[in-house]
């Protein structure tokens, strides 16, 4: 009893950061039924870099927060990173735990790079909500995933003034 009352409250251990946190837990597979989500992504300045979508729970607290912080805590992150394609449609999918709401962020790293560039990379989010000077709330990244394959679809946006994002214009 005293060593079950001691693991349930022993912290959370936050692995290591590491651009492969997630990735695992985010391949899909070859005919598996879902729960999973389809990113398709369109609005890219350009085929240079990876693309990156990155899954979190739908709470401001945790949107977009460090990936092993989330991890250590047992709460849901995935990310899945491709090479982008010379041409066609570019989609990415996320295998996730279960069905339900999650918040979605997609980044065209153009330098191939883990990070983000305010001045060359570009952003999306689920729902493409209108960026301004700060990142959207939880709640206006949301994609709600069923038990089989969810699509989805998120329009990239790119530095368009001196702090604001927007898509690329026509």
């Amino acid at each position: 009893m005293l060593l079950a009352l001691s693991l349930a409250t022993a912290p959370a251990v936050t692995p290591p950061s590491t651009p492969r946190l997630g990735t695992v837990e985010a391949r899909c597979r070859p005919n598996e039924p879902g729960p999973a989500l389809i990113v398709d992504v369109d609005g890219l300045k350009d085929r240079a870099g990876v693309l990156r979508a990155e899954l979190y729970p739908a709470r401001d607290g945790d949107f977009l927060a460090d990936d092993n912080v989330l991890i250590g805590q047992g709460k849901t992150f995935r990310r899945s990173v491709i090479t982008m394609p010379a041409t066609g449609a570019v989609s990415l999918c996320l295998r996730v735990p279960r069905p339900g709401t999650y918040a979605l962020s997609v980044v065209h790293a153009r330098d191939g790079g883990h990070g983000f560039s305010l001045l060359h990379d570009g952003i999306g989010f689920a729902s493409n909500p209108k960026l301004g000077h700060a990142k959207p709330h939880a709640a206006q990244a949301m994609v709600a995933v069923g038990a089989g394959i969810t699509t989805t679809h998120v329009v990239m946006n790119y530095r368009s003034g001196l702090f604001s994002f927007a898509p690329l214009k026509p």
